[in-house]
């Protein structure tokens, strides 16, 4: 007996809890990227590199970058269709969807919520049309999980910054035009925007990653730079500035997750259908069935939770607010179990799997960054922990 397949939106009714602009802007990106995105990406990542000065002009004339901020050239959209398109970014890949998620969510978001207004005017007008480039500098190399240890140092001069130290693990940093770096000074942790073209700036390439490899890396080396008084960002002192930041990008990466396992799980299925195997398509098999049925209910728990935080952020959850502990475990989460679906999906694949013609290893391999990056698994599962328990395990 034969039915009707379904897609994994489709057997979950998961569309029908979207808006109509919701499920238009998901369209209107998904076409993009299969226009200038899908056919190039799997060379993209083969070769370690990304034309990441094309996507963002691409993507800024989509209006996706900064697309959740007010004014200044933005989109002025709710979260949860800036999560709708992250959903859409993820699904070609991770490292795209990073491309945009670093631009909008953290560097512009810095400055759209600590800048001055003159640093507003300056950078965001052209970094939501991606005619500039943004990056975002607060780990270091002996300074990730805990950023207060961070050894980059700002000290005045008279009425300039010199500011002195490194990053490390930096997307966007090699071809940014502006850098929104973090750096301790007597004042405490403050944020500077950082021209890139200033002397004493650099950002060589990390090269020879095994994931993320269609995306830019690079560090940061600050020597001797000398800024002027006012490219402090004024609004904001201490620690409170980047982990705010980080969390705002966090919920790209929980939407983008499910991005990640959509994509991993058709091109499964779309194989298994034609795959045959001791006479029939695997596709029959009972084992691919149980794989493929355990993908799907994945799929539909990181949908609802991403939708979940979606909807609270844009405040449309009466008594609920987002909260840091809430964007942990949506990323605790969802990231977990989309590295999960994608190295089952792989199996599905057998040999072919292992090439760079179909996706799900390919987003297995950006998981395992997306696993690590702005929060460690182990660093969310203590921030829900302190919340559940109330007490603070950092340390011990």
């Amino acid at each position: 007996m034969t039915t009707t397949s379904r897609t994994p939106d489709e057997l979950a009714a998961l569309d029908g809890l979207l808006t109509d602009d919701e499920r238009d802007t998901a369209a209107t990106v998904r076409a993009v990227l299969d226009e200038h995105v899908r056919p190039n990406v799997a060379r993209w990542y083969l070769d370690g590199q990304l034309p990441a000065r094309d996507l963002a002009k691409l993507f800024g004339d989509l209006g996706l970058l900064g697309m959740h901020l007010e004014g200044y050239g933005c989109a002025g959209t709710t979260a949860t269709m800036y999560g709708v398109a992250c959903r859409e970014l993820e699904a070609a890949d991770g490292g795209v969807r990073s491309l945009v998620s670093v631009q909008g969510s953290l560097a512009m978001y810095a400055i759209h919520r600590f800048g001055s207004e003159e640093q507003k005017q300056e950078w965001l007008p052209r970094m939501a049309a991606g005619e500039a480039i943004g990056c975002f500098g607060l780990t270091e190399p002996d300074a990730g999980s805990d950023p207060s240890s961070m050894r980059t140092r700002a000290r005045r001069d008279g009425d300039d910054w010199v500011l002195d130290g490194a990053k490390m693990w930096i997307t966007n940093a090699p071809v940014a035009d502006v850098a929104v770096v973090w750096a301790t000074t007597d004042d405490g942790v403050r944020g500077f925007a950082v021209p890139t073209s200033t002397p004493g700036f650099s950002a060589p390439e990390i090269t020879g990653k095994l994931s993320l490899r269609a995306s830019v890396t690079g560090q940061i080396v600050l020597e001797d730079v000398r800024l002027p008084a006012d490219a402090v960002l004024p609004e904001v002192r201490g620690l409170r500035g980047p982990l705010s930041c980080l969390t705002e990008a966090r919920f790209g990466i929980i939407w983008g997750a499910t991005g990640a396992i959509r994509d991993s799980l058709t091109v499964a299925l779309e194989y298994a259908a034609t795959r045959v195997q001791f006479g029939r398509p695997i596709a029959g098999f009972q084992l691919t069935q149980a794989k493929v049925a355990d993908a799907e209910a994945a799929y539909a728990k990181a949908v609802l939770l991403a939708l979940h935080l979606g909807r609270v952020k844009d405040g449309a959850v009466p008594g609920a607010r987002m909260t840091p502990e809430l964007i942990s475990l949506g990323k605790l989460d969802n990231v977990r179990a989309a590295l999960e679906v994608a190295r089952s999906m792989r199996t599905i694949l057998g040999g072919s799997g292992i090439t760079a013609d179909y996706s799900p290893l390919r987003h297995a391999v950006n998981l395992e960054t997306v696993l690590t990056y702005e929060g460690t698994q182990e660093v969310h599962q203590l921030v829900v922990g302190k919340a559940l328990t109330g007490l603070d395990a950092f340390g011990g």
